[in-house]
């Protein structure tokens, strides 16, 4: 029913078929897909009700970084589907009202303890570029990640990347995930995957995996825990088919499943034009972009493909509400003037079953503020980012950064990150790094070159220390 069949790019293939059961009812899924994946696909939108008006609720980011796909899974409440792959005879159970505390409890074992002279939480491109880097002078680093696979979001990015042939210009997203994990899956680089880090104590990570607690000792830390979507408020944005873009996404471009049949796109960026065009290369509808702002502030490369299609994109606009019962039925945007303030009659009723949200990222800051790294809210960088030098060393000096955790760029940007704060750790250690690092920033910098980078480069003024 929602399977992608014909896609001009993608290839999509099943795993061993599983079996499941979802509120005392047989479903199907296949190896490697997530429990909410394979509700999705077999027509599920209700994943949890509203404790209080028992509102239903469905996915929002499909990432991990938020509560809507939370369920009850072999009778342990609060976890999250997105990121869960499906076992065969799993009990999945929507959670009701307040939920239910788990009927025993189970004596946890002590925690599992590594020792790792350098660790990496995250597997994006800025954590997948520093593990190699470290492979590429004897360090062996073990790369924390929360998703069942590595690559970030860079696994699911088909538009090809701009930019030098140095910096995989040309390339598509995707590929460029696929070279760096093969060069992981290659080498003796360890890793581990559905692996929330979720306390930093000194020199200690704790993580939570398969039901373990597990101890993590390191000498240096690299944070790459890339951004979240950014959630903005209007009535019924809680009803199921509102989705972040990057959802969507995860949806067509990992499982090949259509998020809907017709979707309303809010925000005219980058992220909202890319995959508005991919909504359309996967079959489905797009009936319009909304812009807040009065130009539209992605790459003009990005908006002519989808005039090209005759899908509009109405700037000064704004959503105004979304309807529906169990699914998004109707979307109403509204015209909006010079001060942001609503234009009474100019709204324009969209039928849709489908609206996504491309209204920004937010770093994902958390480990950070928890480690005592200082932090500064920078608007053009998406909100509290950590402070940090020119070697992306925090003010927590064992801590290093890189990626959308220290401001929203592209990937390139985030590979390029990444490999300088390995080389910057390398140097920490003994290691005669410096005269690639330096060349590095000075590529960095050129990546930054386009009159698009003004205001991130502002930004990055205000976070940097000596």
């Amino acid at each position: 029913m929602r399977e992608i069949n014909i896609h001009p790019i993608l290839q999509f293939s099943h795993g061993k078929e599983l079996k499941f059961t979802f509120d005392g009812k047989t479903m199907k899924a296949y190896e490697g897909e997530t429990v909410a994946m394979a509700l999705y696909r077999s027509g599920i939108d209700i994943f949890s009700e509203s404790p209080k008006l028992h509102r239903p609720r469905g996915m929002f980011c499909a990432i991990g970084k938020c509560s809507s796909c939370m369920m009850r899974v072999n009778g342990i409440p609060n976890v999250r589907t997105c990121i869960l792959p499906v076992r065969e005879e799993m009990v999945v159970e929507k959670h009701e009202g307040f939920g239910k505390l788990p009927d025993y409890i189970e004596k946890f074992a002590e925690p599992f303890e590594i020792n790792k002279e350098v660790a990496i939480i995250g597997s994006g491109p800025a954590g997948l570029s520093a593990a190699i880097t470290f492979k590429e002078f004897g360090i062996k680093a073990l790369i924390i990640e929360e998703n069942p696979q590595l690559g970030g979001q860079l696994i699911k990015q088909t538009h090809k990347f701009f930019g030098s042939e140095k910096e995989k210009a040309g390339t598509r997203g995707f590929e460029i995930a696929r070279d760096l994990i093969k060069n992981i899956e290659n080498s003796s680089i360890d890793y581990i995957t559905n692996s929330t880090a979720f306390a930093i104590d000194e020199n200690k990570i704790g993580v939570f995996r398969n039901n373990q607690y597990m101890k993590i000792y390191t000498k240096y830390l690299l944070i790459a825990t890339g951004a979240a979507e950014k959630m903005i408020p209007f009535p019924g944005n809680d009803i199921p088919g509102v989705f972040g873009a990057g959802a969507a996404q995860t949806l067509m471009n990992v499982f090949g499943i259509k998020p809907g049949r017709s979707i309303l796109m809010i925000g005219a960026g980058n992220v909202g034009l890319i995959v508005s065009y991919q909504l359309l290369q996967a079959g489905i509808e797009v009936k319009a972009v909304v812009e807040a702002m009065p130009t539209i502030g992605g790459y003009f490369v990005h908006a002519a493909k989808l005039r090209r299609f005759g899908v509009p994109i109405l700037t000064s606009t704004t959503i105004k509400e979304v309807r529906g019962n169990l699914r998004v039925e109707k979307a109403i945007t509204i015209s909006i003037d010079k001060k942001f303030k609503e234009i009474p009659g100019t709204e324009i009723e969209w039928n849709v079953d489908t609206v996504c949200l491309s209204t920004g990222l937010i770093p994902s800051v958390n480990l950070l503020a928890q480690a005592g790294c200082k932090l500064k809210y920078v608007t053009s960088l998406g909100g509290f980012v950590p402070v940090r030098n020119k070697d992306f060393q925090t003010t927590n000096k064992n801590i290093f950064v890189a990626g959308d955790v220290t401001g929203i760029e592209e990937a390139s940007t985030a590979i390029l990150e990444g490999h300088i704060a390995a080389l910057a750790i390398l140097e920490k250690m003994g290691l005669k790094t410096k005269k690639l690092k330096i060349e590095s920033i000075k590529n960095l910098n050129n990546l930054r070159g386009s009159p698009f980078s003004k205001k991130i480069i502002e930004g990055l003024k205000e976070v940097e220390c000596e």
